[in-house]
Formats: structure tokens, C-alpha cells, sequence
């Protein structure tokens, strides 16, 4: 459990995201299997899902899945704002929060900076008026990182969400550590590269000295990389299978890596 630096309030490092993954809507053969995901992920502790209007019909999806199991008192709902209107920041939320089925987001953030000075003063207010928790901004792929840098250093934020994994370490370089100062949680995207991490790396073994940072399988391997990290307070990896849930949700429990083993693990895959 790593603790929001704004509130001491504590979150499992490993959380779910939707990108792709819950975007089923009208099939209810798949709406129901990613059911089961979600029944994984809270049983195994989860508690941050992260969702985006720009995701389909993950959110409705995502709302039929927490009626299914009545699991709302387990989730902390992470939502996006999407939308070039910097007018609609209250619609938008308010139309995510009908999808899911909620009446406020725990935290509610700036999708990819788009319209982010209106939609960002907006969700300042309604923080201060309680109609949301926790506010930041997202970035993905390592986009608009001076963008993103300078409105760290003069915005007060809960939360920032960006892209970092073994390979992308960009991250590590000046946001990671701004994040740090500032006393800003991180939440990092695309930690497996959108499933090419596995496609790339898997049919090869794991390090022989892998269980020395408590790892047993590749996905363990990512993530515990990522989490060792002192900024980073939660991942967000997708998944449409409860065995890879499972794979996933073993990043909780036992050693994390220090710095020099966490050289050791770049080393490892940059040289595979």
C-alpha cells in the first residue's frame, strides 16, 4: 500500500486499467468474462480502476460489471476528462459518473492535457465544492513531458498520470523525480507497453537471480521494476484474462527491488 501524498490515504500499488480491454459493449459473453477480471483484481486486493470517455464503452461496461458483483464499496474510480470544450468539464463527469454508476470520482483527471487550463480550473472548484476527491492530468506514449513538467511545478495536483516501464524510462529523468518534490502521487500507463513487452520478452527466461526481487513470471518482472520506484504510487495494467489478473496482482507481495538490482533488471532485458 503506497500512501496519496496529499492525504496520507493509502492505495495498493497494482490497480486495473480499461484501455481497450472493457471497451465490449453489446456482448455480453465478453462483458461478462471481463466481470470475472474485475471480481479477480478486488479479490486480490485492487481497489483503483482507471477509465476514459476516449475508451468506447468501457465505462458502460465497467457500470455493469460493478452492478453485477455490488462492489462498488471496494473501487476507487479514477475517471478522464476528454473533451476539447473546456465548458464541459461538469457534463462530462457527470455523464461518466451515470456510466459507472457513482455519485462522485475519487479522482478525476485531464486527459492527455486536451483543453487542460479550463478543465483543470474546473475540477479545482470541484474539489473545493466536494464533487470529486482527488484531481490531476494524464500523458501517454511520453508526450508533451516540458507541457506537462512545467504544469507540476505551478498547479496544485493530487495526481499525475504518464507512461513508464523498463524500456520507456524517460520518466525517470524529470517528472519521476519533480513528482517526488512536488508531493505528487503518480499512476503509471502502460506499463507492459500494451502487451509488447510480453510479445517481445516472454518466450525468453527470466533472469536465474529473478527470485532475489521477488519475481516468478514476467508480468511479476515489469511491474515490481516500475513499483520500485520511490515516486511511483500505482501501476494500471490492462488485462482481459483472470489468470494474467492473477500474474498481475502478484506484484503485491514480496521483495521489491533496490536501486542497484533495478539496474540490473534494465540491463537485463536491454541486452535480450
Amino acid at each position: 500500500m503506497n500512501p496519496i501524498p496529499s492525504s496520507g490515504e493509502r492505495l495498493p500499488a497494482v490497480g486495473m486499467g480499461t484501455w481497450r480491454t472493457f471497451n465490449v459493449g453489446g456482448d455480453q459473453y465478453l462483458t461478462d468474462q471481463r466481470t470475472e477480471v474485475l471480481k479477480t483484481f478486488f479479490d486480490l486486493g485492487g481497489t483503483l480502476v482507471d477509465c476514459s470517455p476516449m475508451y468506447g464503452s468501457a465505462a458502460e461496461v465497467m457500470g455493469e460489471a460493478l452492478d453485477t458483483l455490488n462492489a462498488r464499496e471496494k473501487l476507487f474510480s479514477a475517471s478522464k476528462i476528454w473533451t476539447g470544450d473546456g465548458d464541459a468539464t461538469r457534463q462530462q463527469d457527470r455523464e461518466s459518473r451515470t456510466k459507472w454508476g457513482i455519485e462522485r470520482f475519487d479522482l478525476q483527471q485531464v486527459h492527455n492535457l486536451v483543453a487542460w487550463q479550463q478543465h483543470l480550473a474546473t475540477l479545482q472548484q470541484m474539489k473545493a465544492d466536494g464533487d470529486v476527491r482527488y484531481i490531476g492530468i494524464t500523458t501517454s506514449h511520453g508526450r508533451r513531458h516540458g507541457d506537462f513538467a512545467r504544469i507540476m511545478e505551478t498547479e496544485p495536483l493530487d495526481f499525475v498520470q504518464l507512461t513508464y516501464n523498463v524500456l520507456d524510462r524517460e520518466a525517470e529523468d524529470r517528472l519521476l523525480p519533480l513528482a517526488r518534490e512536488r508531493g505528487i502521487a503518480v499512476i503509471v500507463n502502460r506499463p507492459f507497453q500494451g502487451g509488447r513487452l510480453f510479445r517481445r520478452f516472454q518466450s525468453n527466461a527470466l533472469p536465474s537471480w529473478a527470485d532475489e526481487v521477488g519475481c516468478r513470471n514476467w508480468a511479476e518482472f515489469f511491474l515490481k521494476y516500475i513499483l520500485s520506484h520511490p515516486a511511483v504510487t500505482c501501476a494500471i495494467p490492462a488485462t482481459t484474462s483472470v489468470e494474467h489478473m492473477k500474474e498481475n496482482m502478484g506484484a503485491l507481495y514480496g521483495a521489491l527491488p533496490d536501486e542497484q538490482q533495478r539496474r540490473r533488471m534494465a540491463a537485463y532485458v536491454a541486452g535480450l
